[in-house]
């Protein structure tokens, strides 16, 4: 007997798996008992909770901008699992910064976007999106099967003020869904995106990362924090959840889902500009 997801036997691939948002997708499979095969550029392996009806956990130390990696973990997933049903595009990156560093005095930026800092955002957040879809994609297409889902952000939808290209690269996920969903849609291959809002705290979310952010901002960390809970904007009064957003991931790897193609769903509480 199956759940009502079925997605028990299935296997995901899930980039930058090892903590935040990637971890609770993960944990989410395996408790559905789909097999999860967990890529991160960390070679830690992160504790899982494996239980008796759980699906089988493989992780993978790899760089998703390196085709070589990637074609490597493909090859040893086969072997392991037969087949890939489901890509998870998480791995991410967001480094504050300014276009045009105002706050500082003349010729001392402290948080402006230099060439290095917007070739690594675009190379992890977009290149490695692209190489980890095209390599998996030709499995798909040779199965006729298969589903990605891309992991956007409500900043792609709405700009972000000091990650303006972390915002870009988000938006560019939205229009690589829809895209390849009118590519790959014909030959069964369901394609998808999530935008999650605000979540709450997670590893991610470092001291080095709120200076950064609250400095390009023009305010103080403490209301940077405050904000996080600020709900004026958001209708459901509350950050959102880790499980919430991999609960939406779950259901969109689903037959359940299976006439959602092409789309970005944004799980932000309701959260607008105004």
């Amino acid at each position: 007997m199956t759940s009502w997801l079925g997605l028990e036997g299935k296997t995901a691939v899930i980039t930058g798996g090892a903590s935040g948002i990637g971890k609770a997708i993960a944990q989410a499979y395996l408790d559905n008992g789909a097999n999860a095969i967990v890529c991160d550029i960390n070679n830690k392996k992160p504790d899982f909770m494996i239980k008796e009806y759980s699906g089988k956990l493989f992780y993978i130390t790899m760089d998703i901008t390196i085709r070589e990696e990637i074609e490597n973990m493909v090859k040893s997933a086969k072997e392991r699992f037969g087949s890939i049903d489901i890509l998870v595009n998480n791995a991410g990156i967001n480094i504050p910064g300014l276009l045009v560093d105002y706050h500082a005095e003349k010729d001392k930026s402290v948080h402006e976007i230099d060439e290095k800092i917007f070739d690594k955002i675009v190379n992890i957040n977009l290149k490695g999106l692209f190489f980890c879809s095209q390599i998996i994609g030709h499995e798909f297409v040779r199965n006729k099967k298969g589903i990605i889902i891309n992991l956007s952000s409500e900043s792609g939808l709405e700009g972000s003020e000091g990650q303006s290209v972390y915002a870009a690269t988000k938006n560019a996920v939205n229009s690589l869904t829809r895209s390849w969903a009118k590519e790959l849609g014909r030959i069964g291959v369901r394609v998808v995106a999530v935008a999650p809002g605000i979540l709450e705290a997670t590893g991610l979310r470092t001291p080095e990362y709120e200076n950064a952010l609250a400095y390009t901002r023009g305010i103080t960390v403490t209301q940077l924090r405050n904000g996080y809970n600020q709900t004026s904007t958001t209708p459901l009064g509350r950050c959102g959840k880790l499980d919430e957003v991999a609960d939406l991931v779950c259901y969109l790897s689903s037959k359940r889902a299976g006439y959602i193609h092409g789309v970005t769903y944004n799980i932000a509480g309701g959260k607008t500009r105004g």
